[in-house]
C-alpha cells in the first residue's frame, strides 16, 4: 500500500475511476480572479477582403486575456468607436469607459495565400503606443497566431510572459470498468482543439513533456507490465525506452532532452530514481535507500533532481545532484509533502501536501523558506508549471467527478477546466512551442 500512495500522488489512484469521453473539449471558467482587474478594450480587427474574415484575432485574445483572471475585456456592444490602426485611436473616448489599454489590428490577405496579422497596443492614459507587430500566419494557424498575440500582449502590460500559446496533455478514460480505454489527449492551453496521442485498453499514466514540446513521454500498461514510452507528437512515431522488470514509472526529461529521470524498481525490488540516456541506453543509479524514491523532477539547468522519499518516515521532497550525492532534504513543514515540480525560474516548488486532512497543491519558496497552500479541494493532485512560473494545473474532483483546474502562484486567480461527466487526470503544461 505504501507504493500505491506514492504513485498515487502522480495519479494512479484515479485510474479505476470512470472518466468522460476523450474527444470532449474542455471547458474554462473562471472560478476566481484579481479583485481590480485591468480594463481592456480589443477592438475586431479590420478585414479588406471580400466575405468573413478567416478568424476572429480579437474574440481570441480577448478570451485569452479575460481567461487570465487579470483582464476586464470591454464588451463590444460599449465600444464607442472600431479603430484598427493606434493613429486612429482617441485616447480620451476610451478613458470615458475606464478602459486602460487598447488592442486594435488588421488581418491582411498577403499573395502567396498566407495572412499577416497586425496588432497594436495603446495607452490610454498616456496615448503612448506600446507595441506594434506583424505575424504571419498560414490559415490553419491563425488561431496560434493571435495566442502569441496574447503572450506578447499580456508580457507587454504584466512584465511577463503569457502562456496562451501553449498546450497541455492529460488522461482520460471512458467506458464502463469491465471496458475501459485509456486515452493520452493534448489540447491547446484553453482546453480547445484536443486530440488522442495514444489510447489503450490498459492503463497509460505520468505524461511528462520533451523541452522543446515535440515528444511526451509517458507510462504504459499494455500487454500488463509497466513499460516507458517516448512518442513524437507530429508523426505519432514512438519507442519504449524501458522495459525492465518491476516498476517503470515516473518519466520527467532532463532540460537538454538527452536523459530521462524515471522510478524503477530493478532486480532487488527496491524503488530509486534512475537517469537513463535516450541515446544510448545508459542506466545510472541516482538514489540507492532501502525507502521509497519516486516522482523525480528536474532543476531548469539539470544540476539537480528533485524527488519523493519516505525516507525519514514520512513522503517528503529530497534533492540530489544529478551526478550523484547525498540526498538533501528540501520539505519540513507537514507530514507529507510529494509529487515536486518546479518553476522555469527554480525559485518555486509545487508539491502535493497534506492539508487538515484532505490533499491540495501546496507552492515553497525556495530561497525564503515560506510555503503557501493554494487549493481547497479535497484530493487536489499532478500540479504542472506553465513555462512563465506564474500558473499552475492539477487534477481535482467535482463531486464524483475528476477535472483540471489551474492557480496562480499567488492564489489569486482560480479556474476549473471541465470535460463532461468522469474522470480527465493527471495534466502536463508543454513548454513554449518552437
Amino acid at each position: 500500500m505504501k507504493i500505491l500512495r506514492f504513485f498515487g500522488c502522480a495519479g494512479t489512484l484515479s485510474c479505476l475511476l470512470a472518466a468522460a469521453p476523450a474527444d470532449a473539449q474542455l471547458t474554462v471558467q473562471i472560478t476566481q480572479g484579481v479583485a481590480d482587474p485591468i480594463q481592456v478594450a480589443v477592438v475586431p480587427f479590420g478585414w479588406a477582403e471580400m466575405g468573413a474574415a478567416p478568424w476572429d484575432v480579437a474574440a481570441t485574445i480577448g478570451s485569452d486575456l479575460q481567461r487570465s483572471g487579470r483582464f476586464a475585456p470591454l464588451s463590444r456592444t460599449d465600444m464607442l468607436e472600431f479603430p484598427h490602426a493606434a493613429p486612429e485611436i482617441d485616447a480620451a473616448n476610451w478613458r470615458l469607459l475606464k478602459v486602460d489599454y487598447v488592442v486594435v489590428g488588421k488581418l491582411v490577405a498577403l499573395a502567396d495565400g498566407r495572412f499577416e496579422l497586425q496588432y497594436e497596443l495603446v495607452n490610454t492614459l498616456t496615448g503612448q503606443r506600446l507595441l506594434g507587430q506583424a505575424i504571419p500566419a498560414g490559415r490553419e494557424s491563425l488561431k496560434l497566431a493571435s495566442h502569441r498575440a496574447s503572450d506578447t500582449i499580456f508580457e507587454k502590460i504584466l512584465g511577463m510572459r503569457g502562456a496562451f500559446a501553449t498546450r497541455i496533455a492529460y488522461v482520460a478514460v471512458d467506458g464502463s470498468p469491465q471496458a475501459r480505454r485509456f486515452r493520452l489527449m493534448v489540447a491547446d492551453s484553453d482546453g480547445a482543439n484536443p486530440r488522442v496521442v495514444m489510447q489503450s485498453g490498459q492503463p497509460i499514466m505520468s505524461p511528462a513533456w520533451s523541452p522543446d514540446g515535440a515528444s511526451l513521454a509517458y507510462v504504459s500498461f499494455e500487454g500488463g507490465l509497466s513499460s516507458v514510452f517516448v512518442q513524437q507528437l507530429a508523426s505519432g512515431q514512438r519507442a519504449r525506452v524501458s522495459a525492465r522488470s518491476g516498476i517503470n514509472g515516473a518519466p520527467a526529461f532532463s532540460p537538454d532532452g538527452r536523459r530521462l529521470a524515471l522510478t524503477l524498481s530493478r532486480r532487488d525490488g527496491n524503488v530509486d530514481i534512475y537517469l537513463l540516456t535516450l541515446a544510448t541506453q545508459q542506466l545510472a543509479r541516482l538514489t540507492e535507500s532501502p525507502a521509497i524514491d519516486t516522482e523525480p523532477a528536474w532543476s531548469s539547468d539539470g544540476s539537480q533532481v528533485y524527488f519523493t522519499s519516505d525516507r525519514g518516515g514520512s513522503p517528503q521532497v529530497y534533492r540530489v545532484g544529478a551526478g550523484g550525492g547525498s540526498p538533501q532534504r528540501v520539505t519540513f513543514e507537514g507530514g507529507y509533502n510529494a509529487r515536486p515540480r518546479l518553476a522555469s525560474d527554480g525559485k518555486i516548488l509545487a508539491v502535493v501536501t497534506l492539508d487538515r486532512g484532505a490533499y491540495r497543491i501546496a507552492s515553497l519558496d525556495l530561497e525564503r523558506r515560506a510555503s503557501r497552500v493554494l487549493t481547497a479541494g479535497r484530493q487536489d493532485e499532478s500540479p504542472s508549471f506553465a513555462p512563465n512560473g506564474a500558473t499552475l494545473i492539477y487534477a481535482t474532483r467535482d463531486g464524483r467527478h475528476g477535472v483540471l483546474a489551474t492557480v496562480s502562484v499567488d492564489g489569486r486567480v482560480q479556474q476549473r477546466l471541465a470535460g463532461g461527466d468522469g474522470d480527465i487526470r493527471e495534466p502536463a503544461w508543454s513548454p513554449y512551442l518552437q
